[in-house]
């Protein structure tokens, strides 16, 4: 009586780890590199953020009678704004209270942390960037525009 085969042979066990091998060399470059996909969503977030913070600032101010120089938005956080009804590009304190003097920025209405971004307000502007990216994202309080620049912007 013949007895029948009951594994694998050395060549069908080779054979499989090749075909393994060649699949692994054109998947794992596509999967590599995740994290630059990932900073990219994160600043993408940042100007999807500040654009609807901006425009529900405006908002806020215009269905407010159009005058007064604090928001106060959901939560009690209390907004800057200029002469436009537009976020201020820079603030004092945390943005919470209610009085001017604790008055945030756009950033504070976006809620944009500065543990995640760079963060850097100024007079007329404020820009956010992202550690790893060629990309930054500004804020013009005078307009309420949000734009980016860069070579790794959305």
């Amino acid at each position: 009586m013949m007895k029948k085969q009951a594994g694998f042979t050395m060549i069908e066990l080779v054979m499989v780890i090749v075909i393994l091998g060649i699949l692994a060399a054109f998947a794992l470059p596509r999967f590599a590199d995740l994290g630059t996909d990932a900073r990219k969503a994160s600043i993408s977030g940042v100007i999807g953020s500040m654009k609807s913070a901006s425009a529900i600032v405006h908002a806020g101010w215009l269905a407010g009678g159009s005058s007064g120089t604090t928001l106060t938005m959901d939560g009690g956080v209390v907004i800057s704004v200029n002469g436009s009804g537009y976020a201020a590009s820079q603030g004092v304190g945390t943005g919470s209270g209610a009085d001017a003097a604790n008055a945030g920025h756009i950033g504070l209405a976006a809620g944009i942390s500065a543990g995640d971004y760079t963060i850097t307000p100024g007079a007329a502007t404020l820009t956010v960037a992202l550690t790893g990216l060629t990309c930054t994202v500004t804020y013009t309080a005078a307009s309420g525009a949000v734009t980016s620049a860069g070579a790794d912007c959305p």
